[in-house]
């Protein structure tokens, strides 16, 4: 299943749609403005929260936490040793590590569990400016949570090319 997210969604305090292939509005990415921390709501089309995301406050490397029904679901962290590439690394409460690697910056990375891809995020193939697209290869996982993963690690990205 592909997915189609704006770039612009990571504003904060703005509400953008993520798209399925066919132009449906799936999911609904609420930013929410005036906050000490960055924060992220991932809603259903009925308006149900799916996922929160926001940033872990005091931590010595930025990091991102998801949880779902208000409990913690994900913890996503750069990798300390990323020299060539971008490495992420995505602890799940389960101890199921994911691991997210290519160039964020780009829109050009992979979510990957035990080798094994999960989704390709690519703004390659697209003629909509500012949109890249996640592709959900593995049927039996969450799309949520991948969409997550990747708003987070896009998020964490930029902001370590601002501070630089």
């Amino acid at each position: 299943m592909r997915y189609l997210v704006r770039d612009r969604l990571l504003g904060l305090g703005e509400d953008y749609w993520i798209e399925d292939d066919r132009g449906n509005k799936v999911f609904l990415v609420d930013g929410k403005a005036m906050r000490l921390r960055d924060t992220f709501e991932l809603k259903d089309t009925g308006g149900r929260v799916l996922i929160d995301i926001h940033q872990k406050m005091l931590a010595l490397r930025d990091t991102m936490i998801i949880e779902r029904d208000g409990g913690p679901l994900a913890t996503i962290k750069r990798k300390r040793l990323s020299l060539l590439r971008n490495h992420y690394r995505v602890s799940l409460v389960d101890g199921t590590e994911l691991d997210v690697s290519g160039k964020i910056l780009d829109r050009e990375f992979a979510i990957d569990y035990d080798n094994e891809l999960l989704a390709q995020i690519s703004r390659r193939r697209l003629h909509i400016r500012e949109t890249y697209g996640v592709d959900v290869v593995r049927e039996d996982t969450d799309p949520a949570l991948l969409i997550a993963v990747a708003v987070c690690v896009i998020h964490l990205a930029e902001k370590e090319r601002s501070e630089d």
